[in-house]
């Protein structure tokens, strides 16, 4: 399946943000759906993942309450929403898919798209 995330951009402290991620290849709802991002001179951190018919998802416990996953399989769109959004969540967000449910390693994910590129100042 490939992948093409969009929606990035510069956000005050504070702010929200909502970025895409579509999917072109192969039979959407197949996949369970991640986001990733990484951070100048970090490793490719897990943010989380949703199920593939969208009613489960998981979070990087620094995450949770701040960040949300969603799809529209009608649209073969997965979305990640950012609130309160801080500084150290600058970064490369990238969105990936996986035929399996439970994993946060980007290893176990097979496919990858470009990432968008999402800068909080403050």
């Amino acid at each position: 399946v490939q992948l093409q995330a969009s929606g990035g951009g510069l956000v005050q402290a504070g702010g929200s943000l909502r970025i895409s991620c579509v999917a072109s290849g192969r039979t959407f709802s197949n996949y369970v759906m991640g986001w990733f991002r990484q951070a100048p001179g970090k490793e490719r951190e897990f943010v989380g993942a949703i199920n593939w018919g969208g009613d489960s998802s998981y979070y990087a416990d620094s995450l949770k309450g701040r960040f949300a996953i969603s799809r529209d399989n009608t649209k073969n769109s997965v979305y990640l929403q950012m609130n309160s959004l801080q500084p150290e969540d600058t970064a490369v967000y990238y969105c990936a898919a996986h035929t399996a449910y439970g994993s946060s390693l980007p290893r176990d994910f097979g496919s990858w798209g470009q990432g968008t590129q999402v800068t909080v100042s403050s």
